[in-house]
């Protein structure tokens, strides 16, 4: 993975205020983070925590309060930058009464792509999307899986070098689910660089390369998720053809047994637990966060209580 470095914020702060400019809702607090080069990054937090916030203030959306954000090393305020941003909403706002060709097409021309180029992208971007079949029906006939289709197809229509994606998942079945995260994947594998927004635990666990927890607009955890997820406490050994007696010295017993030492590593936790765990301890203790000085120190989560129990061999 490149460590250039795409995305950056700095101190990012946003408050929202009230009609006579009183403060009424800190809806991100001193943010620092980086996002590089063909990495998937996943922005993780119950709502309200500042991760619809956060993805407004670096499309230029919003204007921040405090402190910086960068894309491509340029402030977010040059609207030039949109042109290599691909861009998919919570709500995506389509023209119901357009089909899904209409609709890329549409979005195609705002682009300026030429007539030739657009026709290509449309049929490649329609068929990666698996809505070849429906590609004629106009949108207000569509189930809200299909909308998330053709709002991923939508943007990717300028081919981005980076692509926000706020909740790309929602209202899709197993199988859809399963489909997006696999084109994800590839879009990774292009060199491209995907932002996720979510809360759906289980779809950012299995394709962020690394992620970013968030909760009530402060920076809790950020780390690869093998090494947030790994329980550092505890060891588990896996063998094979092992003999009941060798139980006891575990390592210098193998050896003398013959058996097959097959990993010795830690086990890990899930996501759903580290999530919760930070949440909690959030709770527990308000104004605690990650600032930029620990961003490059290894996180490691706590093990539970039933962490010990978790020994296998």
């Amino acid at each position: 993975m490149s460590r250039d470095v795409i995305i950056e914020t700095r101190n990012l702060t946003k408050v929202y205020r009230d009609f006579w400019g009183r403060q009424k809702v800190q809806a991100l607090k001193a943010l620092d983070l980086q996002v590089y080069r063909g990495e998937i990054f996943g922005l993780l937090g119950p709502n309200g925590s500042g991760k619809t916030t956060t993805i407004k203030l670096l499309l230029g959306l919003l204007f921040a309060t405090e402190g910086e954000a960068l894309i491509f090393n340029e402030p977010t305020t040059n609207v030039a930058k949109n042109e290599r941003i691909g861009y998919l909403p919570e709500e995506s706002y389509l023209y119901k009464f357009l089909n899904a060709e209409e609709t890329l097409h549409f979005y195609g021309r705002l682009f300026k792509l030429s007539g030739s180029e657009r026709t290509k992208r449309v049929n490649r971007l329609i068929d990666m999307v698996g809505l070849s079949a429906a590609k004629h029906r106009q949108l207000r006939e569509y189930s809200k899986g299909m909308q998330r289709r053709i709002g991923l197809a939508q943007a990717l229509i300028n081919n981005p070098e980076l692509i926000l994606l706020d909740e790309p998942t929602s209202g899709l079945d197993p199988i859809g689910t399963a489909e997006i995260k696999e084109l994800i994947r590839d879009l990774r594998t292009q060199g491209k660089t995907v932002v996720l927004s979510g809360h759906l635990l289980a779809d950012m666990q299995d394709i962020c390369d690394r992620i970013a927890i968030l909760h009530r607009g402060e920076l809790k955890e950020i780390g690869k998720v093998t090494d947030l997820l790994t329980v550092q406490d505890v060891t588990q050994i896996k063998t094979r053809d092992l003999p009941e007696p060798a139980l006891a010295e575990i390592k210098a017993i193998i050896a003398r047994h013959g058996a097959e030492l097959i990993a010795v590593d830690h086990p890990t936790t899930t996501l759903e637990e580290l999530f919760l765990r930070i949440v909690r301890e959030s709770d527990l203790h308000p104004g605690r966060r990650r600032v930029a000085a620990d961003l490059n120190k290894p996180a490691i989560p706590e093990a539970d209580e039933l962490a010990g129990t978790r020994a296998q061999s």
